[in-house]
């Protein structure tokens, strides 16, 4: 009895650590057509999934596991010139493997607004009007920060 205790205790542990973005959803015609880079759907060949910084990858897994969808990105790292051609900053936390732009089909961008809002993993929230897609990096927040930093129309 105590052994079956003892397990089923390992297993409960174990449970917790199992990121919930392992059980986001990707069917439906909003996926169809996407290519899948390092675990992260991509809108297209230029988006590059791999260089996610460990608290990058668990933001976007956060998100993944609030909504139950997986997640759209439309741009990750950037090296310096393809930066400069997407008109980012120089400092862009892009180029630091630290920054996202992404949507979720089917999820309006005001709930991942919110969302990020409360995420103690976002850094910074960018929203761009007219665009479907937020970005999100992991910067550090300034001392007495609750939320992220929000730039661009949030």
């Amino acid at each position: 009895m105590r052994i079956l205790i003892s397990a089923l205790a390992l297993v409960l542990a174990l449970a917790g650590c199992v990121p919930l973005a392992m059980f986001a959803d990707s069917s439906g015609s909003a996926y169809r057509g996407l290519r899948s880079d390092w675990g992260t759907y991509v809108s297209s060949r230029e988006v590059n999934a791999l260089c996610l910084s460990p608290k990058l990858r668990l933001a976007i897994w956060d998100f993944e596991g609030h909504f139950g969808k997986k997640v759209v990105m439309s741009s990750g790292y950037r090296d310096d010139h393809h930066n400069s051609r997407a008109g980012g900053a120089s400092d862009s936390f892009h180029t630091k493997c630290m920054a996202a732009d992404f949507h979720i089909p089917g999820v309006p961008k005001e709930q991942l607004i919110a969302f990020a809002m409360r995420n103690g993993y976002v850094g910074g929230l960018g929203c761009y009007p007219g665009r479907q897609f937020i970005h999100i990096d992991v910067r550090d927040r300034p001392r007495g920060y609750t939320r992220p930093v929000t730039f661009s129309g949030c």
